[in-house]
């Protein structure tokens, strides 16, 4: 492994304060949101903040990365379910593992709406996340599984959209958001519907 800051190996002693790094602040992160302090950060990991700042030179370099490993998580999910006997089946359960996370992660919800959106690690993140949505709307689509006029951005604007809708009754319902995401799939499956509008005419 080595510090992409400068591109040098890392010792083990090193290696294994990065890996507690990122585990504590992937969890504060995750609870709290992108505001945290590094302080709060070092605290959780129990280093000091110098040990952040030489492994990330900025806290966005660190939320960057933590993020980027989610969508990586979400892109392998989304990979794997390219294979799934029901087109349907792989594409509503790829939606459902998008809004789980949302429910789990604050800091990935900023991040979807605009913190650190424009560090390379989130955009090229976000461009593979894409990249499969598309593949699996795709192939969705081609089956014959949805409606002929959906698209890949509108999977991925309906993850996020189901997501706030369920938002403010998670705390005492945590797995409402399914009770949404049902309800959107099967609109998405309805095959004697107007056409949508397009999308550049909304």
């Amino acid at each position: 492994m080595t510090n992409s800051a400068v591109g040098r190996p890392l010792r083990s002693d090193a290696v294994r304060s990065r890996k507690l790094l990122l585990e504590a602040a992937a969890e504060v992160f995750a609870e709290h949101g992108s505001a945290v302090s590094v302080s709060q950060i070092a605290e959780r990991a129990g280093v000091g903040k110098g040990t952040v700042f030489r492994h990330f030179p900025t806290k966005e370099d660190l939320l960057a990365s933590i993020v980027f490993e989610k969508m990586f998580l979400l892109v392998a999910i989304g990979e794997r379910l390219l294979d799934a006997e029901d087109s349907a089946d792989g594409l509503c359960e790829f939606m459902g593992a998008a809004i789980e996370m949302q429910t789990r992660d604050r800091a990935f919800c900023e991040v979807a709406q605009g913190e650190a959106r424009d560090h390379p690690e989130v955009r090229k993140g976000r461009e593979m996340l894409d990249a499969v949505t598309e593949a699996l709307t795709d192939r969705a689509r081609q089956h014959g599984a949805i409606r002929s006029d959906i698209t890949g951005q509108d999977v991925r604007l309906l993850m996020s959209g189901i997501y706030q809708t369920a938002a403010p009754e998670l705390a005492t319902q945590s797995r409402l958001w399914q009770r949404y995401l049902r309800l959107v799939f099967d609109g998405m499956q309805s095959s004697d519907a107007p056409d949508l509008p397009h999308a550049t005419s909304l």
